[in-house]
This record gives structure tokens, C-alpha cells and sequence, in this order.
């Protein structure tokens, strides 16, 4: 489709004869947003119980419900003197809570609970524990106590009968930490022999762990525990009103998870996993009736603790105890419950918070639109020492301020290459631009002497990313062209002179590429720590991308001599990329120069988007990242030489890019599909509605419970359906300048608007028949350009008008096109 690009001036259209298209009603975006109504968030239903439970709809708040358990009975003993060996154990350290310990085999057979059996061969198998009894026991079977870190999954049990050993019993698919073996016939024996050839695989590791062996068949009461749903993923500090409880402090056990299928007994992912601790939230429940609101802490030193915030959907309650928490915390007893809430702590993404929206006549595009915004919702929350990522990520210079969190579950710590993304989001939806500032700022404020710039404040703001200082000069250009704050782009211009005049160069080779190696970067990660190295189309074309938006920064700022100098070098390097990246056999860019052949979604897709690649080259890359397409979206390899799912891994945030290339390149009908494969998927699978960290094969969340399902750089579709579908973008900053350029493809109408430093920038279009009608309302004291298709008659203001450029101003246009 040809397109006509026409400047328009203030006036106000009324064009007769022509029929008001949808557009031009009132808009009903409303009904699509997706946050809670305000920050007192309740679960929606009750969806399963284990043992004695009765009336759980009073964790709705309808009633009291109760949990029963009583005390379990005593365990076996082996004989005094009993040993075990085992093939291996993992030798002595501080454990994660600074408080020493060991891991021999004997642990297994102490009668203590807090200590284990860990083997020392992460991953690999057999693990072997062998126990010597102190003189011969009749068995009819053993119990295995493992540990909330991960469990024994296959094993076979064997016992020495008659002088020769016999496989007494076998286990496989094991996910509860306790479990009873029984023997196929009892047995009288003096030794027994596990041996494990498959473990869960967890945060700690994949380990072999046994807290326990006991002789005999342990039956203890069910544990009561029920399962809530919140119905999708929320965030903030669960609260729990008890009505009261037996007299013996009962405890209660909390695992969440974002998703049914890794709500287990430990959380998908919980800070303490990174500290030693279970997994999971505790509580002793007083006998008198208290509101307990889940806060990080413990009772005592290190007993009865808890984590505080989570994001989650899901939640389970047990009424349970640790055995390092007696006796502040019993595992029997009665728990009585009138309601569980959550105080929800993220932005609240109410109707009335939304300074720009987006509405349009296909009902999933606007579902996903607002879906991914509440994505970004959860993310944007005051940074606090409480619960931000336990690897080092607390920095006083942050405490308190509102960011961009990467994933409402985890990390939880700002990433300027997910800002590269939310910040977009951000500025469409609801804030100005805050929270994005913030973190840009402080990255900047934490610049290494070289001129790198740490991606996030995880490890003390020393982890190597060789390609997130670009995302921080693209996201500043992004923030300062939203905004308007060029006071900011002053403040940091000597940053981005070093990141882009200093490092740069010094990994840049003989023949003008960036390549991963150079000056120690060997060892560097990018934004999925991938083992690429030399020269990668994606660094290079994301460099053009950056040096072009530096020049912008530069010229807001008064260096046109910088602007002219860095866009120079984008061109060079551009050429560059075109001269040994380009591979004509597959009509593709390589992902890189070194190593096995590959083509990458995310250098393709940039070299698209930053203008390196011809039109017929961008038709023939974008064809290539098309043609591994899977029902869940496009694969970011089109080989697995990179890594092992290369073609079956889905990631939104490289999908971004592809996404804009395919609407400015007339794709945007695929950009459509590629959205509605992607996004659909999503929105259709658990956790629902929110848009994850990756997909992997199959569908699946890409990194099990571990993947977060609720990621701030996967809300592209938010910029994708306001700057290319309705078509509204800033073009200098603070929307001065701006374009209305929409790519309607087969969609029939869409409205919205965006937000700007002087008001509301307001857009819709529709398209019957042959007749393709805009109309733009613009603040008083900007100007821009409107890019419409062509036709036989061009109707402004009721004038017709030829091509080209028309006077500049504020207020209410439209523009009637018949093709």
C-alpha cells in the first residue's frame, strides 16, 4: 500500500455526506482493563482441600473455615549404632543462613529432622545411601523424608536378604517430601540400599536429599490445606484473618505460585530460596483472634519466618510446621479462618489512572492491549529492601522510589533492557514517565569509570551484560521523546558521550563491528546470557539503533557535532553489518559471523527497524522468521545450534522488534497473526491474562516454575497497537513534533490516545469499502505530519488537497481518503 504524507493545520472538519465510522463514538475501552478496583484484593474461588477441612469457602470470607490435624504419632527408630554410607555427600559449609552444617550420609539416620543427606554430583546419577543397621530389624517397609529443596523422584529401594541383595520396592514420578515405601514382603534385615536415578530438579539444584530413613511405615495425619485462586496474577502482602486457633500455637504453611502446575508444597519462587530457607511463608497462629499480614521477618532469630510480598495466583494453606520451628510453631492442632486477603501493592491501573488508552473493532487485540498493561502494572512498584531480588540487587540510592520492576514475581529488580520495553508501556498508559526516570537515572549514577553501564542493580551493579548499555541510551531517547525532559538527557549527556565514545570502541573490531571478546567481554551475557561471541548482527544493529538515538539526545541538548559524528558512525556500521553479516543464501542477516549458521529473530528484526536493511531484504528476513512460525508465536533462532530450543523458544520481548518491522514494512496483517498466535497463547494458558518472561516448547513456560508469568518486557503489544496500528508517535520530544502513521491491514477501525506533556493526543480511523477516513485531535503548540493511504480523491477539512506538506498546528483534523 502507497501512503500520503500530508502536514496539517488547525481546523475542525465536518464532512458531509460521509457516515460517522465507529470511531467516532464514545469510547468504551473501559470494560477491557484488568486491575483489581482497589488495593483490598480477595481470592475468587476455593478450587481444592487435603485433609480435615471443613466449610473452606470461609477463606472467601463466607464463614469460618477450619483446619484439623492431629499430632502426629512417634517415629521408628533404627537401632543404636546404625550407620550409613552413601556414593557421595556434598562437604560441609554455612548452608544458606550463615549457621554451619553438614550433609554426610549419617545425617539420614540421626533422628533429626533439620539435618540431611545431599549428594555431590549435581545432575548426575546414581545416588547411592546405604544403612548399616546395628543388628537385624524386620521391615515391611521404609519411610523417606527428603527435603522441601527437591525430592527423590525414581528410586528403588533394596534390601540384603538371605546374604544377597533384592529390589524390595520401586518409586517413581515422587513429588511428596514424605513417603512411605512398602516392601513387596516384609523383610528382617540388617541393611537397606536406595538408590536415586532422578531428582526435582530446583532453584538449589538437582540433588539427591534425605532428611530422614525411617525403619518402618510412617502414616502421619494428612496435612489440612486448602488451594485459593486469586484468578489471575496479583502481587503484594497476603493478609489472613484468623478467628482463633487451638492453644498450642498451630502453624500454617503458605506456597505460592503463578501457576497450578508448579504450586507444590515450596513456592515457584520465593527470596528465601536464595537464602537457605524452606520455600515457604510460616506462621504460629495465636489462640485469640488476629489479622496477620504476611511481612518478611521471622518470630525468633530463625525460626517461624516468613518472605512478605509475592506475585502470585495462586495459594496454598496448610496447617503445618516446620520441625526447626518447634515449639514456637506446632504441626497439629486447630486453625480457624474468616477470609484471606492481599494488600495489593503495585501501580493500580484503575479506568480513572489512564492518561492514554487504545480501543479498536477486534476484541482480542484490545484485550491483550490492556492485559499486557496490567502486566506492566505489577512491575511498577516502590523499590524496597523487603523484596526486591536477595542477589545483591538492595541499593540505597533506589530505596523508596517508584520503578520499573522487571517481573512481579522475580527478579523484581529494575533491568534497563526490560525498561527498553515498560518504559514504553509506561509512558501509553498511565505515569510520566517516573518510574522508567528513576532507574535510567540511577544506572547512569552507577557507570563504571569505562563508561559501562550496569543493566540492573543485581549483584551490587556488576553483572556483565554486553549489550544492555544500548538499551540504556535507547531508553533514554525513548523517555526524553515521551516526556519532554531534556533536562534529564543534560544531566547524563557526559554518561552517554563515555558509553558511546569510550566502551563502544574499545569492542569494536578492525572492521567496524561490535564483537563480543574484545577488551575481556568473553565472558559477557546479553539479555538471555546466550554463548554468542564476535560479531552478532543483534549487538551491531541495536548499536546503529542507539547511535541514532544518541544524536537525538545530542541535538535536544545542543551538540549537533555529536549528532552529525554518532549518526556518521551508524551509518558505517550499518554498511558494515550489510557487507559480512547479510547471508544471501538464506535472504537472512546471521545471528553471527563466528561459529555455526544461524539467523536470529532479534537481529533481523532490528536491522529492520533501525534501517539497515533494504526494503527487499527486510521482505525476505522477515519471510525467513516467519517460516519457523509456532501455534505460541515465532521462534527467536531458526536453528538450535545456539541453544537446544532455539526453534521452540518464544520470547515477547525479541518479538517486539518483528513485530514493529512487519507494520512499517505493509506487514501488518502478519504483525496481526504473529500477535494473536503469541499473545492468545498466553492469555489462554495459567496463569491467563498476563504476558510471561518466555514460552518454551510446547508452550510451556520456557524455565518451569522458575519462568516469571508476569514480565514487563514482554508488553510490546501495547507500543505495537498505539505507534504502528492507531499510528500515533512522538517525532522530536515531548511530542513538539509528532506522527499519526497508522497500518490499519485488514482491522476496520481503532481509537485512542496518548499521552503528552500538554495534553492528550487523541487519533481513530476507519476504513469501509473503498473510504478510509482520520481524524486527530492534537494539544495547542505542537505540529505533525499524518500518513494516510493514497487514492484517487484526498479530502482535508472537506478541501481537496494535493501530496506533500501542509501548515503545522494544534487541534481537530480529518482527512477522508477514496482509493
Amino acid at each position: 500500500m502507497k501512503w500520503l504524507r500530508a502536514v496539517l493545520p488547525v481546523t475542525v472538519l465536518v464532512a458531509s455526506g460521509v457516515v460517522a465510522a465507529p470511531a467516532d463514538a464514545a469510547p468504551g475501552w473501559q470494560k477491557y482493563v484488568v486491575a483489581p478496583t482497589s488495593r483490598d484484593v480477595r481470592p475468587v474461588k476455593v478450587l481444592s482441600t487435603t485433609g480435615d477441612v471443613t466449610n473452606p469457602d470461609g477463606l472467601l470470607g463466607r464463614g469460618v473455615a477450619t483446619l484439623k490435624r492431629d499430632a502426629p504419632p512417634p517415629k521408628p527408630a533404627w537401632p543404636a549404632g546404625t550407620t550409613a554410607t552413601a556414593s557421595s555427600f556434598h562437604a560441609p559449609n554455612n548452608g544458606g543462613n550463615g549457621q554451619p552444617r553438614t550433609y554426610d550420609p549419617g545425617n539420614a539416620v540421626d533422628g533429626d529432622t533439620e539435618t540431611f543427606w545431599n549428594d555431590d554430583t549435581i545432575g548426575a546419577y546414581p545416588d547411592v545411601l546405604t544403612i548399616t543397621s546395628a543388628a537385624p530389624i524386620s521391615l515391611p517397609g521404609v519411610t523417606l523424608l527428603s527435603n522441601v529443596d527437591g525430592v527423590p523422584q525414581d528410586y528403588t529401594v533394596e534390601v540384603l536378604d538371605a546374604g544377597a541383595w533384592r529390589v524390595a520396592a520401586t518409586v517413581s514420578g515422587n513429588t511428596a517430601v514424605q513417603r512411605a515405601v512398602a516392601f513387596d514382603r516384609p523383610v528382617t534385615t540388617t541393611q537397606v540400599r536406595i538408590t536415586v536415578t532422578k531428582d526435582q530438579n530446583t532453584p538449589s539444584g538437582e540433588f539427591s536429599r534425605v532428611a530422614e530413613v525411617w525403619p518402618g511405615l510412617v502414616a502421619d495425619p494428612p496435612v489440612p490445606s486448602a488451594v485459593i485462586d486469586f484468578g489471575k496474577v496479583v502481587a503484594g502482602y497476603p493478609k489472613i484473618a484468623f478467628a482463633g486457633a487451638s492453644a498450642n500455637r498451630p502453624g500454617v504453611r503458605l506456597a505460592f505460585s503463578e501457576t497450578l502446575q508448579y504450586l507444590g508444597e515450596r513456592s515457584d519462587f520465593t527470596r528465601s530460596d536464595f537464602s537457605g530457607g524452606p520455600g515457604t511463608d510460616q506462621y504460629a497462629v495465636p489462640s485469640a483472634p488476629t489479622v496477620w499480614r504476611d511481612t518478611k521477618g521471622c518470630l525468633s532469630g530463625t525460626q517461624v519466618c516468613a518472605d512478605g510480598l509475592h506475585g502470585f495466583r495462586y495459594l496454598r494453606i496448610s496447617l503445618d510446621a516446620l520441625a526447626s520451628d518447634s515449639p514456637l510453631a506446632q504441626p497439629s492442632g486447630e486453625v480457624r479462618i474468616s477470609g484471606v486477603s492481599l494488600d495489593f501493592t503495585p501501580f493500580l491501573g484503575t479506568p480513572d489512572t489512564y492518561r492514554g488508552w487504545f480501543e479498536s473493532s477486534d476484541d482480542a487485540l484490545n484485550q491483550y492491549w490492556y492485559a499486557a498493561s496490567y502486566t506492566n502494572e505489577l512491575g511498577m512498584d516502590t523499590f524496597r529492601e523487603s523484596d526486591v531480588d536477595p542477589r545483591g540487587a538492595f541499593s540505597p540510592s533506589l530505596d523508596g522510589k517508584l520503578v520499573l520492576h522487571d517481573g512481579a514475581k522475580r527478579d523484581r529488580d529494575p533491568y534497563v533492557g526490560d525498561v527498553a520495553v515498560s518504559g514504553l508501556t509506561e509512558y501509553l498508559t498511565h505515569q510520566d514517565g517516573t518510574a522508567a526516570k528513576n532507574v535510567l537515572a540511577d544506572l547512569a549514577d552507577h557507570q563504571r569509570a569505562d563508561g559501562w553501564i550496569p543493566p540492573a542493580s543485581i549483584n551490587n551493579y556488576t553483572l556483565p551484560l554486553f549489550d544492555y548499555p544500548l538499551w540504556w541510551v535507547t531508553s533514554s531517547w525513548d523517555y526524553v521523546l515521551y516526556t519532554g525532559d531534556t533536562a534529564y538527557a543534560s544531566s547524563y549527556y557526559s554518561h552517554l558521550v563515555k558509553t558511546l565514545d569510550t566502551w563502544y570502541p574499545s569492542v569494536t573490531d578492525s572492521r567496524g563491528l561490535l564483537a563480543k571478546g574484545l577488551n575481556g567481554t568473553g565472558g559477557y551475557g546479553d539479555y538471555a546470557f546466550l554463548p554468542r561471541t564476535g560479531e552478532v548482527t543483534y549487538y551491531n544493529a541495536l548499536y546503529v539503533r542507539a547511535l541514532q538515538g544518541a544524536a537525538g539526545l545530542a541535538r535536544a541538548t545542543g551538540h549537533p557535532a555529536d549528532a552529525d559524528r554518532w549518526l556518521a558512525r551508524a551509518s558505517a556500521v550499518a554498511a558494515a553489518v550489510n557487507q559480512y553479516l547479510w547471508d544471501p543464501a538464506a535472504g537472512a542477516y546471521l545471528d553471527s559471523a563466528t561459529g555455526a549458521v544461524r539467523h536470529g529473530q532479534d537481529g533481523n528484526s532490528h536491522a529492520i527497524v533501525a534501517g539497515i536493511a533494504s526494503p527487499a531484504q527486510a521482505t525476505s528476513a522477515l519471510a525467513r522468521l516467519a517460516a519457523g512460525a509456532l501455534p505460541y508465536g515465532n521462534p527467536f533462532m531458526d536453528n538450535d545450534t545456539l541453544v537446544s530450543d532455539g526453534t521452540k523458544r518464544v520470547y515477547a520481548f525479541t518479538s517486539f522488534p518483528e513485530l514493529v518491522a512487519r507494520f512499517r514494512t505493509g506487514q501488518a496483517d502478519s504483525a496481526i497473526d504473529q500477535i494473536k498466535r503469541m499473545y492468545g497463547w498466553m492469555a489462554t494458558h495459567d496463569p491467563g491474562i498476563t504476558a510471561w518472561e518466555g514460552i518454551g516448547e510446547g508452550g510451556s513456560h520456557y524455565e518451569q516454575g522458575y519462568t516469571s508469568a508476569a514480565h514487563g518486557w514482554s508488553t510490546g503489544v501495547v507500543p505495537a497497537l498505539t505507534n504502528e496500528l492507531l499510528g500515533v508517535s512522538p517525532a522530536s520530544p515531548g511530542f513538539a513534533t509528532w506522527t499519526v502513521a497508522p497500518h490499519p491491514g485488514s482491522v476496520k477501525w481503532a481509537r485512542g490516545a496518548v499521552p503528552t506533556p500538554k495534553g492528550a493526543l487523541s487519533a481513530s480511523w476507519s476504513q469501509n469499502g473503498s473510504v478510509f477516513s482520520l481524524t486527530v485531535s492534537a494539544p495547542r503548540g505542537t505540529s505533525g505530519s499524518l500518513v494516510v493511504p493514497a487514492g484517487h480523491l484526498v479530502l482535508l477539512d472537506g478541501h481537496a488537497v494535493r501530496g506533500g506538506t501542509l501548515a503545522v498546528g494544534g487541534g481537530t483534523h480529518t482527512v477522508l481518503v477514496v482509493r
